[in-house]
């Protein structure tokens, strides 16, 4: 009967193990090693932490032995056995052997038992932890689909993202954006890192991979890879310049990005809460690139130095304000889109630094020629005189 009630056990150890591994997604070999921890550590709270303790379980059969010393007189019944009680146990037996003696779990104190489920549980939480961190390392730089469950007074978030929970710190958030609890948002898996508590997660609404991953949901080209995004520049909840470009003749860049009727953009815009997106050709060209770059505005010429890597852009009088930006944006999104410098003159402005530059080349040319006509004129004033 005793036998049939050990096998009983370990059948349902088993069958809670099973369940544990399916309902945990935990790794097998990990929850196996946390149950034998469990088991010693309940056997040393209940009889004696100097206990030598070796367990051995495979899923199945569970057996829990103790290592003590043959001896003429027990001191210490926990770590040492008579030798005639060692002889029962095998006749070859003798004084200073340690031999293994099996310990009936069933034997087992309240206290060991409650040991012993919170070391499991622990274990479980820690391999757990290590399941999720293990997922979501690999979502770094990716867009997930977040649930707002608080907003902190100092205005961080906290979302639900799939099986564990982010943060949206305020510097990532986007300036001025609303977030209210239960909210859908999508996020950028900014940060997967190791903590006591578990994995830590950051998420942003402000970084530029945000934009990029979005156009890559909306855009088949881009995910196919017959459209390449070649830069971004962003100032979140304000404007985003995106550079694309495709080695196809026949794939229109711009278009595949902006969609039929505008749709694909407008569902990136929508996102991101009414940002403002201009999707301009990316060109190997920095002069063309440049003038693309600076959209909406109409360009007349661009003057590069590839020395400085700056360049001198001219556009039309009634294009300057626009070309610059409010409170010049448009002008450093560009610089920053492309890595040049940019200096932007109007048409007029360009014409009168040129007018001024000729007048004063002229001017130094006429100051030479003076110059030269003096100096010829002194020998013969000189001979002359004498």
């Amino acid at each position: 009967m005793a036998t049939k009630k050990v096998k009983t056990e370990t059948e349902d150890l088993s069958s809670a193990i099973d369940s544990i591994l399916r309902e945990r997604k935990m790794n097998r070999n990990a929850l196996l090693n946390a149950i034998e921890a469990a088991l010693i550590s309940a056997y040393k709270k209940n009889y004696g932490r100097n206990s030598d303790v070796r367990v051995t379980f495979d899923g199945r059969d569970v057996e829990i032995t103790a290592q003590k010393s043959v001896v003429e007189e027990v001191q210490d019944p926990h770590t040492e056995i008579t030798l005639e009680e060692a002889r029962e146990i095998d006749p070859r037996y003798g004084l200073g052997d340690r031999i293994p003696v099996v310990v009936n779990p069933r034997n087992f104190g309240r206290i060991a038992a409650q040991t012993a489920k919170q070391v499991i549980v622990q274990h479980m939480r820690e391999a757990e932890r290590g399941v999720i961190y293990d997922e979501y390392i690999e979502k770094e730089n990716e867009v997930l689909t977040a649930i707002v469950q608080s907003v902190e007074s100092n205005d961080n978030v906290f979302v639900e993202i799939g099986r564990t929970e982010g943060i949206l710190e305020a510097s990532q958030r986007m300036p001025g954006e609303e977030i209210r609890p239960n909210d859908r948002l999508k996020v950028y898996v900014l940060n997967v890192s190791r903590s006591p508590r578990g994995p830590q997660i950051t998420v942003s609404r402000t970084h530029p991979g945000l934009v990029k991953r979005l156009f890559e949901l909306e855009v088949p080209e881009i995910r196919s890879g017959a459209v390449q995004i070649r830069a971004i520049a962003r100032e979140a909840g304000y404007r985003t310049k995106m550079a694309v470009h495709s080695n196809d003749p026949m794939i229109d860049a711009v278009g595949s990005c902006v969609g039929p009727r505008g749709m694909r953009v407008e569902n990136v815009v929508n996102e991101l809460k009414t940002e403002k997106i201009d999707i301009i050709k990316w060109a190997s060209d920095p002069a063309e690139y440049i003038a693309n770059a600076l959209n909406p505005a109409r360009v007349i010429q661009v003057f590069v130095s590839d020395r400085e890597k700056a360049a001198r852009v001219v556009v039309p009088d009634n294009q300057l304000s626009l070309a610059i930006g409010k409170e010049g944006q448009n002008a450093r999104l560009a610089a920053k889109l492309t890595g040049w410098k940019i200096d932007i003159k109007s048409q007029s402005q360009a014409e009168a630094a040129a007018m001024a530059l000729a007048e004063e080349a002229a001017q130094e040319e006429l100051m030479d020629e003076q110059a030269a006509e003096a100096a010829s004129a002194d020998p013969m004033e000189e001979e002359q005189e004498s």
